[in-house]
């Protein structure tokens, strides 16, 4: 949720925000009527009562008809209360689904417009040149006894897969690799809960624009997770954290599921659009005032790995209107996808500012003492899609695919796949 104090300060900013998201800008005015409506039920309800304390007192001190008469006024009172009560309670719910409705501030730098209108940052690398026809990551990883889709199909439907073989063993790799390099970057690991309550995944702003992608298990009211952020961010819920010495960096390995509501027909060949696949996200907890150094230090740490799998990327802005509800601001990492001639998503990393703590009721203490909602931030350091540019990227003409230096100590040295 949105900072009231800032709504109250600046609502054309909120406004603005609104209208570069391409979501409603009156949801901003609805949430400033129920604000005020919530103020003035609390005032009301707080004068009765002061009043009803009052002639408690008098009550106590009367007598005789005096008495009678104030206990007969002091019973409509009791009712005016009770009504007024109601009239609060009622406020804070309207106040709460007014606020929730808003999604989190832009950062100014964001650019507007939807998902084509991102700014790219830097290119790094250079797309590699092949003098043969390039092979795409299904056909490579078929060849290399890496990927069979066709018997993942037959077990469990459309966009699910079987890693075999090395495939299984890149996996392993890419992850035990992010996982070393998010511990020796003071991150602590995690393997969290795949299946959290509806008060984290909402918390998080899953369960706004994009429920729709998210797995619910009704009998027990549980939710898979598309991503560890869900129950990093919810580790904490409900906490006062000690920040004194920094930020609280954590790292999360799990299985991730995703529906895929609405992609019918894309990315349907391989294994870049799929419901289930492995990640490890790193999730931080800090101040307000540190949370930009902080988005800037998850991005670098993402860029590391990249740089030592030796793929070609470029880092891109994420305009406003493609953005996730909790987001503030986003930088994705593209690598280059040679059989594509395209630049693809391998990780993201937001910025969400205090809008999931506010909503998980996070704070911190700050220098003085004082109890301040904190900031999160997420980003990917590895997952399974990352594969697709592994291979294509390092392939040769005789269809084995070279293992980048960075990886080989954790493919047991293996500098080649070759084919079956």
């Amino acid at each position: 949720m949105i900072d009231l104090k800032t709504l109250r300060e600046d609502p054309e900013a909120v406004r603005a925000s609104q209208r570069a998201r391409g979501e409603d800008p009156a949801l901003v005015d609805a949430l400033l009527a129920a604000d005020e409506r919530r103020r003035s039920a609390v005032a009301n309800a707080d004068d009765l009562r002061a009043e009803q304390k009052r002639m408690g007192k008098e009550v106590g001190r009367a007598s005789g008809e005096e008495r009678q008469q104030l206990l007969s006024r002091a019973k409509e009172l009791a009712t005016r209360v009770k009504e007024a009560e109601a009239e609060q309670s009622a406020a804070e719910q309207e106040l709460e689904r007014a606020q929730r409705a808003v999604s989190n501030i832009v950062e100014p730098e964001t650019p507007p417009g939807g998902e084509q209108d991102y700014v790219v940052l830097k290119h790094v690398g250079t797309p590699p040149e092949f003098d043969f026809e390039v092979a795409d990551h299904l056909d490579l990883g078929t060849s290399l006894g890496a990927l069979d889709m066709e018997r993942g199909a037959k077990v469990s439907g459309a966009r699910f897969y079987f890693l075999t073989g090395v495939g299984a063993q890149l996996e392993l790799a890419l992850l035990n690799m992010a996982a070393d390099s998010a511990v020796s970057s003071g991150f602590t690991l995690t393997v969290p809960p795949v299946l959290v309550r509806p008060e984290v995944m909402d918390g998080t702003g899953f369960l706004g624009a994009h429920s729709s992608e998210v797995y619910h298990l009704e009998e027990d009211d549980l939710y898979l997770v598309g991503t560890s952020e869900v129950p990093l961010a919810g580790y904490h819920q409900g906490e006062i954290l000690d920040l004194a010495e920094g930020p609280l960096r954590y790292a999360g390995w799990s299985t991730c599921f995703r529906r895929e509501a609405g992609s019918y027909g894309k990315d349907t060949r391989g294994i870049i659009r799929v419901h289930q696949f492995n990640k490890l996200e790193m999730f931080v907890y800090c101040a307000p005032e540190d949370a930009r150094r902080e988005h800037e230090r998850l991005l670098a740490a993402e860029e590391e790995m990249l740089g030592r799998l030796e793929l070609p990327y470029r880092v891109i802005d994420t305009a406003a209107g493609d953005l996730g509800d909790s987001a503030a601001r986003k930088f994705d990492c593209e690598a280059w996808i040679p059989s594509q001639g395209d630049y693809r998503e391998l990780t993201s990393t937001s910025n969400c500012t205090t809008f999931q703590a506010r909503r998980l009721n996070i704070r911190h203490r700050d220098e003085e003492g004082t109890n301040r909602v904190a900031a999160t931030l997420n980003g990917t350091l590895a997952t399974t899609r990352w594969i697709v540019a592994l291979l294509e990227n390092h392939q040769r003409p005789d269809g084995s695919v070279r293992v980048p230096e960075g990886l080989r100590p954790y493919m047991g040295g293996r500098e080649l796949l070759t084919p079956r």
